[in-house]
């Protein structure tokens, strides 16, 4: 009798445990306008009448939540309750943005500007650019993008900084490789990838100088997705990027020195690192699409493959249990791998041409 108590009181305090570090997934669906939040391994609500979003990415900032749509529509929401508290439309295509502690900055494609909002969406200023923006990030009281059309990466600096609302004003513009596409940024260092130039840019921003490194992967195979470089991985003393063209996860340490070719099944478009920094995720365009596969970040082998029912769009590990979610667009689900064991864990329905994952750490309940 003592014995299946104790077993009972370790259950229920199990059990209570892990109702007290919840995480909670927001999917993109792809094609009905509206997002799907998982909670519990089920879908729980979808939030309706949130734009075209066919292209849409959502980040968070404690629980502010902002998410833009393909047709310029930039949306915030409280994480908690999913209730929308206000929009903007910056442009007719909105393709990436960054939160600041004091405002939102979204680059556009279609008007070729950036738009600079305040942290409720209220209009400060448009910086107009002649050109397709991406690659936005911050450092510091910098504001940094790549313009796609123009060959150029801009640094503009806020001359309000710690002042009040802020004062973009150009402070340094970088000639770079032909057709900039995205970007990633690690502490002090922009890295830029190019289209058309068989290199990526790097760029101190501490000292403003900028270098062009030489991809090692070969090949010219048609891009059917566009990689994204926010997906790119980067461990303590490894950066990981998909090659564009080739069938090639490129392996460069921190001073960017090639260590390696990884050979894949496919074109990669994401790599995505777990967070104990020990497996590399990565997914495929063109007939790779359903596939994913699991580096082993040590050895730089390919561990496990996994095929799934319909396009894989994105994945997302979870930051608390040893899971990884994935986005089945064709088959309307969300699947979960354990990445304990490798296998397929659970099939989650009720979600229409799922895309991107993007996840809320929920706060512990005491």
């Amino acid at each position: 009798m003592r014995f299946l108590l104790s077993v009972l009181l370790l259950g229920s305090t199990f059990f209570l445990t892990t109702l007290s570090a919840k995480e909670k997934y927001f999917v993109v669906e792809r094609e009905s306008e509206s997002v799907a939040v998982i909670e519990d391994g089920l879908a729980k609500r979808h939030m309706k009448h949130m734009h075209n979003m066919n292209h849409g990415v959502m980040k968070f900032d404690g629980n502010d939540a902002y998410i833009i749509s393909r047709d310029g529509y930039i949306i915030k929401f409280d994480a908690r309750t999913e209730k929308k508290e206000a929009e903007y439309k910056t442009s007719k295509s909105a393709i990436g943005f960054v939160i600041g502690k004091n405002y939102v900055a979204v680059a556009n494609y279609d008007d070729k500007s950036v738009d600079i909002l305040t942290r409720d969406l209220k209009p400060i200023d448009k910086i107009v650019t002649g050109s397709k923006n991406v690659g936005i990030k911050i450092y510091k009281d910098m504001l940094i993008f790549a313009q796609m059309d123009n060959d150029k990466v801009t640094v503009l600096k806020d001359e309000n900084y710690g002042k009040g609302l802020p004062k973009f004003k150009t402070f340094k513009e970088f000639n770079v490789g032909k057709m900039p596409f995205d970007a990633m940024i690690k502490k002090n260092t922009y890295i830029v990838g190019f289209f058309l130039t068989k290199g990526f840019g790097v760029i101190d921003l501490d000292k403003m100088t900028y270098s062009q490194i030489k991809v090692t992967a070969e090949g010219n195979k048609p891009v059917l997705k566009v990689p994204h470089f926010g997906f790119w991985s980067l461990s303590k003393n490894r950066t990981f990027i998909p090659a564009v063209g080739d069938n090639a996860v490129m392996v460069y340490d921190n001073n960017f020195k090639f260590i390696q070719n990884i050979k894949t099944q496919g074109l990669p478009v994401f790599t995505s690192l777990s967070p104990d920094q020990k497996y590399l995720a990565v997914t495929y365009s063109g007939k790779d699409f359903p596939t994913i596969q699991i580096i082993d970040t040590h050895t730089l082998k390919i561990i496990k493959t996994f095929t799934f029912k319909g396009k894989v769009l994105h994945v997302r590990w979870s930051q608390k249990y040893p899971e990884l979610y994935v986005s089945v667009n064709d088959a309307n689900q969300v699947n979960v791998i354990n990445t304990d064991e490798w296998f397929l864990e659970r099939e989650i329905y009720q979600v229409k041409h799922p895309s991107g994952i993007f996840l809320y750490q929920m706060p512990d309940k005491k």
